[in-house]
């Protein structure tokens, strides 16, 4: 994408003037600069080019993607460039109030939508002259509104987590102003997924790569963890002797546990096997029934081991399983994301770090292993936070 745009309009005056009124896409309110120093999680440069007259300032990320940040700590991508992100403000002057539509709601809702929003607009000035004047003169197509919707949606999904906004002095990150990103456990299994596939189609390929990768063996178990399947059985038993190599894993007993709800008692002899590998495996692994058990207890001990430690749903796995997970593939920006969005919440309720056994007690640990994560990343600043806290629910026990 192309900011050709962006140097019209600052060559232009009267085309400045119809990009900041109707259009709200102000090359003069930079000047003001934005309502609190901002910065990336990321790490990556901004340059505000332009604001609007809510207090919302328009930012260029270092690879061109336009960032709007509103004055009320909302941000969001809008466009891969300069261009593109007015082409978006152009032919849908209320977007805002599109923000959540997505192409699946379909033509006609769309329509009439945007149709609703921009009739109230049309009240106060002319709309569609203007539109026209300015989109002839940038060079820009017409564009259906469905199609600016679709563009707008596209944009705004891909601002977490690379284009996270951060308050760059209290280190709170913005919210999201579009739809929410896809849950992080979904992108986190992502290769698990796909190498499940090939593990259960026989893929030698596959099976080689997975066998000498510890990190694709625990996303490939994982998967399976969340995609249960009765053939699965002999994949199972290998991935459960391949995972031996890193010794006592909390991916070891699963492994056990899937191989284990089976209820096949031929399988007792591997599992015992596996117990032995090492020391830390026969501590971990110590309650797997004996020799002799039939497949009830065999069952028995796999279905109360999974309901406590693992089940199927993976919506209820703890965070941290996915931002360890992600961290190991190298997916520091979005392991980065899902714990400042964790932090700020603790910050804003504290009642989350209520213990289950006394909820008149805080366990305050969380906010430890907080500080150290974020140490461990480069983030000295959310660092800091999460000790302050800390620190002051421990003075406030004490009191």
């Amino acid at each position: 994408m192309t900011d050709h745009a962006l140097g019209l309009l600052r060559q232009d005056s009267r085309l400045a003037e119809l990009a900041d009124f109707p259009f709200g896409f102000s090359l003069a309110r930079v000047e003001h600069g934005h309502a609190e120093p901002v910065r990336l999680a990321s790490g990556g440069p901004l340059e505000a080019v332009a604001g609007d007259d809510t207090g919302g300032t328009y930012f260029r990320c270092a690879d061109g993607s336009v960032l709007y940040a509103d004055s009320e700590g909302g941000a969001g991508i809008i466009g891969a460039g300069v261009d593109a992100a007015l082409e978006v403000l152009i032919g849908l002057p209320g977007w805002r109030d599109c923000m959540l539509l997505s192409p699946d709601d379909g033509e006609e809702e769309i329509l009439a939508h945007v149709a609703e929003v921009e009739d109230e607009m049309r009240e106060d000035f002319d709309l569609d002259a203007d539109r026209a004047e300015l989109r002839a003169a940038l060079g820009f197509p017409e564009r259906s509104p469905v199609e600016l919707v679709g563009m707008l949606h596209a944009a705004l999904l891909r601002t977490e987590p690379d284009f996270l906004l951060l308050n760059a002095e209290e280190g709170r990150a913005y919210e999201l102003i579009g739809p929410p990103p896809p849950p992080l456990w979904e992108q986190v299994l992502a290769t698990g997924r796909a190498d499940l596939a090939g593990l259960r189609a026989g893929d030698s390929v596959v099976w080689d790569a997975v066998a000498e990768d510890a990190v694709r063996r625990r996303l490939a178990l994982r998967a399976a963890q969340f995609d249960r399947a009765e053939a699965d059985l002999e994949p199972l038993r290998r991935l459960l002797r391949y995972e031996t190599r890193s010794s006592m894993t909390d991916e070891l007993r699963l492994a056990a546990v899937l191989v284990g709800l089976h209820g096949r008692t031929e399988d007792l002899p591997l599992l015992h096997e596996v117990r032995e590998t090492d020391f830390d495996t026969a501590c971990g692994l110590s309650e797997i029934p004996g020799p002799g058990s039939d497949p009830a207890e065999l069952r028995g001990w796999a279905q109360e081991t999974d309901s406590v430690l693992f089940g199927s749903d993976p919506a209820d796995e703890p965070l941290y399983t996915w931002t360890d997970l992600a961290l190991d593939q190298g997916l520091t920006a979005l392991a980065l994301a899902a714990l400042i969005r964790r932090f700020d919440a603790i910050e804003l309720d504290q009642s989350l770090l209520r213990r289950d056994d006394d909820p008149a007690l805080l366990d305050t640990s969380e906010l430890t292993d907080l500080a150290d994560e974020f140490e461990d990343l480069g983030e000295p600043v959310q660092a800091e936070r999460a000790r302050r806290l800390h620190a002051a629910l421990q003075e406030g026990a004490r009191r």
